[in-house]
C-alpha cells in the first residue's frame, strides 16, 4: 500500500532522526572515558560496534529527503533548486572544515571529520538525483564495488592514515547517499517492497561481509551494506511506532527537527568536559560523575531543543499574519 500520509511519514523520520543525534552524543562522550567498554566505541579498524551505526545511519536519513524535496524545489524552478542544494552542501563542507580546524584547541591533529564527508556526498549525489529509483541503485552499486576495488588495490593506508575515510572515503559516503534515496523512493511507494529491499540489503551485507572485513574507518563496502540494511529495519521499526502514537511528536522529534544545529551545539558543550586538564573529570571519571554529566549534557540540550522548536513556531506564526 502506497504511503500518502506526509505528516506521517515526517513524524518517524523525526523520531529516527531524534535518536540517531541523542546516540551521537552520547557515543561522543563516552568515546574519551578510559574505562568504557570497547563495544561501545568504535572499531578502530576492523570490526563492527554499535557505536558503527550511528554515522551511516544518519547519510540514510538525510537520503530519505534528499529526493523529495529537491523535486519539490525542482518543479518550481530548477536552476534555484541545484543553487539551493550546492550551498547547502558546501556549507556543510566548510562548517566541517572548521570544525577539523577547531580539533587543534584540543591538541588533535585536524582531520577528516563526518560533516566534511556528509557535504561532499550530498554534492556528488545531487548528479544522480534526478535518475529514476533503478538506476540510481545500479550507480551506487557501482559507486561501492569501484570504491572497494580501488581501496584494496592502492589507496588502503592513504585511508587509514584519515578518518571517516578521509577524501577518498567520501566517494563510499556518496554511495551510501545515493543508495538511500533509492531505497527511500521504494519505502513511499510500497511496503512489501520495502520488506523485499531490506532483506535483499541484509543477504548483500552478509555474502559481502565474508568477502571484504567490515570497516567503519575503511569505509568498505561490506560496512556500507550492512549498516544500510539496519537503518532501512530501524526506519520501518520508527515508522510502525509513528502508526500506534500518531499524535505524540515527544522530545525525539524536538531532537530530530534541530539534529545539525544540535549536533554542532553538542561539540561545544562537550568541549567543557573534555578540555580541563583534570584527570578524574573526564578521561578517569567515576562512574558517578560520568553519570552526572551526561544527564547534564542531554537535559540541557533538550532545553534547547525545546526553545529551538517555538521559536520556529513563533517565527511561523509571524509570517502567517
Amino acid at each position: 500500500m502506497a504511503r500518502t500520509a506526509l505528516a506521517e511519514r515526517s513524524l518517524s523520520i523525526d523520531r529516527f532522526r531524534g535518536v540517531l543525534v541523542i546516540m551521537m552524543v552520547i557515543g561522543d562522550y563516552l568515546s574519551g572515558i578510559q574505562w568504557v567498554p570497547a563495544f561501545l566505541k568504535h572499531a578502530p579498524d576492523v570490526g563492527f560496534t554499535i557505536a558503527d551505526t550511528v554515522a551511516p545511519a544518519f547519510v540514510f536519513v538525510i537520503g530519505l529527503n534528499y529526493g523529495t524535496s529537491f523535486n519539490r524545489r525542482f518543479a518550481h524552478d530548477p536552476v534555484a533548486a541545484y543553487r539551493h542544494f550546492i550551498v547547502r552542501y558546501l556549507s556543510l563542507v566548510g562548517i566541517g572544515a572548521i570544525i577539523s580546524i577547531g580539533s587543534l584547541v584540543v591538541g588533535d591533529t585536524p582531520g577528516w571529520g563526518v560533516l566534511l564527508s556528509l557535504g561532499v556526498a550530498g554534492l556528488i549525489n545531487l548528479i544522480f538525483i534526478r535518475i529514476p529509483t533503478w538506476g540510481r541503485l545500479v550507480i551506487g552499486t557501482i559507486m561501492l564495488i569501484g570504491y572497494q576495488i580501488l581501496l584494496d588495490a592502492s589507496m588502503l593506508q592513504s585511508v587509514l592514515e584519515g578518518s571517516h575515510g578521509g577524501p577518498f572515503g567520501a566517494i563510499s559516503w556518496a554511495a551510501l547517499l545515493v543508495l538511500s534515496t533509492a531505497v527511500a523512493d521504494i519505502w513511499r511507494k510500497d511496503q512489501k517492497q520495502y520488506l523485499v529491499a531490506i532483506s535483499t540489503l541484509t543477504v548483500a551485507a552478509i555474502v559481502s561481509s565474508v568477502v571484504v572485513p567490515v570497516s567503519k574507518h575503511r569505509v568498505s563496502l561490506s560496512f556500507v551494506l550492512l549498516t544500510l540494511a539496519i537503518s532501512a529495519a530501524a526506519l520501518l521499526i520508527s515508522e510502525l511506532i509513528s502508526q500506534n502514537y500518531p499524535d505524540k511528536r515527544g522530545f525525539l522529534c524536538w531532537w530530530g527537527e534541530n539534529a545539525l544545529a544540535l549536533y554542532i551545539l553538542h561539540l561545544l558543550i562537550l568541549a567543557v568536559v573534555v578540555l580541563p586538564p583534570i584527570d578524574w573529570w573526564y578521561v578517569n571519571v567515576p562512574w558517578s560523575v560520568a553519570l552526572a554529566q551526561l544527564v547534564a549534557i542531554l537535559t540541557f540540550m533538550t532545553l534547547l531543543a525545546i526553545w529551538m522548536k517555538r521559536w520556529r513556531q513563533n517565527a511561523r506564526s509571524r509570517k502567517s499574519r
